[in-house]
């Protein structure tokens, strides 16, 4: 047995190590280095301050009484002063703030899961099966989204007014006024958009799944809830955080559909912060960022599930 030794020419000595670190470290590629990025660099942090910065002076004037910041010259620029949570309470108080978010709940909790749950059955009966009109159906609700709400302002408002509803879901016997009403809208509105999302990504998965359940005896139901549904989990997440997002924040057909106070859904009960001839916008500031509470711990719960849900395509293998 022999070996074969290795000139000496060629193994590195530490004099070339070190030159081949310094270069990996300044970013040669391919014997060509890597020019510096400044420009870019620069323009993201001027975008990201600018993004920034209405958020930062929400959270700073939150914290500051109205007398700090209507009483200097500077206004919501000055500093110092008073820094205290008082805003916080007084808004929360103001606006009834553990009321409007149960009924934002009451709201959102059956709106998202309606959406979803008809929006997978509708993906997956467009993209997994052939029929006649499969592809006429798909463009049918994906055209749904095109149309903008505000079009459909008086003709909506008025079927509100003459639809009946019954008793357990209505107190005045017709649709609006009525939380149901703002599911049903909110349904109607993002349904096109998930079910669009969703046919896009069932159609990824093989064909060869559904030959198998039905080789196994499982109906389309069970091929469905037990097959596709368990597959369909990123997607369905990554939905999930954007349509609780839209829905909890909806303003508008909370003000345009409801007249009763105490059934405002939280975003339209800022209002009540709000006067017809004074405004107190330390106060407004602490009540929107508690508002917005929400949205982000959905968020962070839902954040590896929603990364994952984005990225579903865009790499092979």
């Amino acid at each position: 047995m022999t070996t074969e030794t290795v000139p000496a020419e060629i193994v590195p000595t530490d004099a070339l190590a070190a030159e081949m670190l310094s270069d990996r470290r300044t970013g040669v590629v391919t014997g060509k280095r890597r020019r510096p990025h400044y420009l870019t660099h620069a323009f993201l942090i001027v975008i990201s301050a600018i993004w920034l910065f209405p958020l930062v002076m929400t959270i700073y004037t939150s914290f500051r009484p109205y007398g700090d910041t209507a009483g200097n010259e500077r206004g919501y620029f000055s500093i110092g002063g008073a820094y205290n949570l008082d805003n916080f309470f007084n808004a929360a108080s103001g606006m009834d703030l553990w009321l409007h978010l149960f009924q934002t709940m009451l709201v959102v909790v059956p709106a998202l899961f309606l959406i979803l749950w008809f929006a997978s059955m509708i993906a997956v009966a467009v993209s997994r099966y052939s029929f006649k009109f499969n592809i006429a159906l798909l463009m049918i609700f994906t055209a749904g989204n095109l149309l903008p709400q505000q079009v459909v302002i008086t003709p909506l408002f008025r079927l509100y007014l003459a639809l009946p509803l019954p008793a357990p879901l209505s107190d005045n016997g017709i649709w609006y006024d009525q939380l149901f009403g703002i599911v049903m809208i909110h349904l109607a509105f993002q349904l096109g958009f998930c079910t669009f999302v969703l046919s896009n990504y069932f159609k990824q998965i093989p064909k060869e799944l559904n030959e198998a359940a039905v080789v196994d005896g499982a109906s389309v139901w069970k091929t469905y809830t037990s097959v596709l549904l368990p597959l369909a989990r990123p997607a369905l997440a990554a939905l999930a955080t954007l349509e609780f997002t839209w829905i909890y924040n909806d303003f508008f057909w909370g003000i345009l559909l409801l007249r009763t106070g105490d059934k405002f859904p939280i975003t339209s009960a800022l209002n009540n912060l709000s006067g017809q001839f004074f405004t107190d916008n330390n106060l407004l500031a602490a009540g929107s960022l508690m508002v917005a509470l929400p949205t982000l711990i959905v968020y962070f719960a839902l954040q590896k599930q929603f990364v994952a849900g984005l990225t579903l395509g865009s790499t092979k293998g």
